[in-house]
């Protein structure tokens, strides 16, 4: 008996029966329950064979109803900065002491190494930019959509998630997005960080969205995120405070609004970019 692996079993039984007569055998073979009769030479003996194998075949495509399974992760480890599936975030020097509410975002591969496009035509790896994480928020790939063909999305764009490029693993939908950036240019306004993990998202279907833009990403980890350290709330609110305090001392309230009106008009060209003139964003 032969046991290879779990599920799908099958297996089959052979039997000789052989009777001698006359110098010569004859030899009964049973298959699947059928019988035929074949001669040989002379000999007398009867062999009984039974093999019993089973197989498995996962994540392919070739078995209707295969269920997608993934591995488990590793922890998180700040330390090392290690953030498997998670989005990442952490303050832009200048632009976050005057809107700490902007920062620079990165996407984490299945082994926490970090991923975020830092310039153009280049998309970071294990080195993030701007300094190390300040916030994270861990994403559950059982929200992803990872189709092993056209009939087995589970999300509801089907087609159109396949023609933007859907993946069959939470990396392989990374890999897409940085190929995909590596001949982009890196604009601020129109083509960021923030992009690129939103490209990563919606080739995910994450929360079976195909949605994501700056604005969505931004609040999802300014909510949702939770903060590495003391110090990092320190390191992204301490400026913008001795930048307000040093202003209100030196200018007075014009200074205050000012940065109020700097801070809304940012968020006014975000919304406008990617909810109502989409064609001047770059994702």
């Amino acid at each position: 008996m032969l046991h290879l692996e779990k599920k799908k079993a099958f297996h089959f039984l052979v039997t000789f029966w052989n009777f001698s007569s006359h110098g010569e055998s004859l030899h009964r073979i049973g298959f699947f329950g059928m019988e035929t009769s074949i001669r040989l030479p002379h000999g007398i003996y009867s062999t009984t064979m039974e093999l019993k194998a089973t197989y498995d075949i996962e994540n392919m495509g070739l078995t209707p109803g295969i269920r997608h399974e993934l591995w488990p992760l590793d922890e998180i480890d700040p330390t090392k900065d290690k953030f498997p599936c998670c989005l990442v975030w952490t303050p832009l020097p200048v632009v976050s002491w005057l809107a700490p509410f902007i920062g620079h975002v990165g996407i984490c591969r299945e082994d926490g190494v970090i991923l975020d496009f830092a310039g153009s035509n280049f998309v970071n790896i294990d080195s993030f930019a701007f300094g190390a994480v300040a916030r994270y928020l861990q994403l559950d790939r059982k929200q992803c959509c990872f189709p092993a063909n056209l009939a087995e999305h589970t999300c509801k764009y089907g087609f159109k998630h396949r023609e933007y490029g859907a993946a069959v693993t939470w990396d392989d939908a990374l890999r897409s997005s940085m190929r995909h950036f590596e001949h982009k240019t890196y604009n601020l306004f129109t083509c960021n960080c923030h992009s690129f993990v939103a490209n990563c998202l919606n080739r995910l279907c994450y929360g079976g969205s195909m949605e994501w833009n700056m604005i969505n990403v931004a609040t999802l980890v300014l909510f949702k995120g939770q903060w590495v350290s003391v110090m990092s709330i320190l390191r992204a609110f301490l400026p913008f405070m001795l930048v307000l305090c040093l202003g209100l001392v030196l200018v007075g309230w014009p200074f205050i609004i000012g940065l109020f009106s700097f801070s809304m008009l940012l968020i006014g060209w975000f919304l406008l970019g990617n909810y109502w003139l989409k064609w001047l964003i770059d994702c």
